[in-house]
């Protein structure tokens, strides 16, 4: 009679766990989902670091139009006039017109009008005033390259830098919520994964207690279920809290219009398939087979390169400043506009400035500071170029070893689950114990866990991977 209350009893068991799990997927199938597409679709569109990325490609553009500001045409008015005691000292009117070039070559017109008693002699000019129209130019310093040049050419130079940063900027914002998304994920299936053992476990208590009031059973079997029970209990609710804390951590990549969003604890997320996260994160259009990922083409080499060769125009304007500065300039003379064209040569104001220093030793200390400058950034680029191989490489090695791990843990899942069901028999014949279902059970759950655990390595492999290439997309 016994046997058959023990059978009866652990069928009931049986039937009862799969009620329970059956209700445990209804509930999760009506639940509100966020789906990592969905999720990583408000990142990009709504997300303030990404504008905060463009702003810097907006720095970028600003100093280009800043540089280009050396190179615009200048109007400059002086006026001075000195009157005393009702004698007028002098009265001084000086306009030009300057227009600079690329090569350190500037043109300009001049007007000039002075009048007044205590007038210098060498500002005298004719009654209507004085036009000029000339050149001025360095020879030697600031001839092939001067301050001007250099401000422009580094200007356009950052300007690619500032896309590369900005580019390294969405990678990494991308890759950080991924890596939120997944840790969020991880833990609703671990909340998931104690919710049904918690189950399991009171279904037993209650077969235990109904078992012991027949007197099939000793107290302390019960005992023993309470504690599994409690333990589960315990185990789901850490579980509940690292699953809330994870969507809060989710939450902090969520906007829209400028309003940050808060996920809803009815909210839950759904695991991706590989293919869906390689669409996602742009993999397979960078790893295709019309593509082959070039490190030369990572946005920190990018970055680097431009740096580079910013560091190299600087290099070259410290060359040229060891030169001596000739300066000359050299500008016909008119009295009357009439004759712009037709100027007289005879009527001309010239000037030359020389000047070098002796030792030079400010240029050379200027010029040695440019080259070591230019040297580390040389050895950050093949630092970060050999870093970001070897980093493509271990993330590959990385996904393949997951691939073969997640094989052999969907087989040591399986093979637990049976030895599980397996003792649940022996149970209800009266060959085991509950302290071997439990332990069995234990070991289930230890493997389901890790099970878990292993896919969401492989998903924040492949998220690594992303971040490793440096894609933006």
């Amino acid at each position: 009679m016994r046997i058959v209350i023990k059978y009866i009893l652990a069928v009931l068991v049986l039937v009862s766990l799969n009620n329970v799990i059956a209700q445990t997927k209804e509930g999760l199938e009506i639940e509100n989902t966020l789906s990592f597409e969905e999720f990583l679709g408000f990142v990009k569109q709504h997300h303030p670091l990404l504008k905060q990325a463009e702003l810097t490609l907006s720095i970028g553009e600003a100093n280009l139009l800043k540089a280009r500001g050396g190179f615009d045409p200048k109007i400059e008015v002086d006026y001075d006039r000195k009157k005393f005691k009702k004698t007028e000292y002098y009265d001084q009117l000086n306009a030009t017109f300057k227009i600079p070039t690329w090569y350190g070559i500037e043109f300009k017109a001049n007007f000039e009008e002075h009048t007044g008693e205590f007038l210098n002699p060498n500002l005298t000019v004719p009654e209507d005033g004085l036009y000029s129209a000339g050149v001025s130019f360095s020879l030697a310093e600031g001839f092939l390259t001067n301050q001007r040049m250099a401000t422009l050419r580094k200007a356009k130079f950052f300007r690619e830098q500032t896309k590369a940063d900005r580019d390294l900027l969405i990678s990494n914002l991308l890759y950080d919520a991924s890596k939120a998304y997944f840790t969020w994920l991880q833990a609703t299936k671990e909340q998931e994964i104690f919710s049904i053992f918690l189950e399991n476990a009171t279904v037993r208590l209650e077969a235990v207690k109904r078992s012991a009031e027949v007197g099939d059973k000793a107290l302390i079997d019960v005992t023993e279920a309470e504690i599994t029970a409690q333990n589960r209990a315990l185990n789901l609710e850490a579980a509940r809290l690292k699953v809330r804390k994870a969507a809060l951590i989710v939450s902090n990549y969520l906007w829209l219009n400028d309003i940050p969003m808060e996920l809803l604890p009815n909210v839950a997320p759904v695991s991706p398939e590989t293919q869906t996260i390689k669409t996602s994160l742009g993999l397979n259009k960078a790893l295709g087979e019309d593509s082959v990922f070039s490190v030369e083409s990572h946005p920190k080499l990018l970055s680097l390169d431009a740096k580079i060769s910013g560091l190299t125009v600087d290099k070259r304007l410290k060359i040229n400043e060891l030169l001596p500065k000739v300066d000359l300039q050299y500008n016909f003379l008119t009295p009357s506009i009439e004759q712009l064209n037709n100027f007289n040569t005879a009527n001309y104001k010239a000037f030359v400035n020389f000047s070098m220093p002796v030792f030079l030793r400010k240029e050379r200390g200027a010029l040695k500071l440019a080259n070591i400058k230019l040297q580390n950034a040389n050895f950050d680029r093949m630092s970060a170029s050999l870093t970001i191989q070897n980093k493509v490489n271990a993330v590959n090695a990385e996904i393949s070893s997951l691939e073969t791990q997640n094989d052999l843990i969907i087989n040591i899942v399986e093979n637990y689950d049976k030895l599980v069901k397996a003792e649940e028999r022996k149970f209800s014949l009266g060959e085991s114990s509950l302290f071997l279902i439990n332990s069995r059970e234990q070991k289930l759950i230890d493997a389901q866990l890790k099970e878990n655990e292993l896919v969401i390595k492989a998903l924040n492999a492949y998220a690594k991977l992303y971040n490793t290439l440096g894609l933006s997309i």
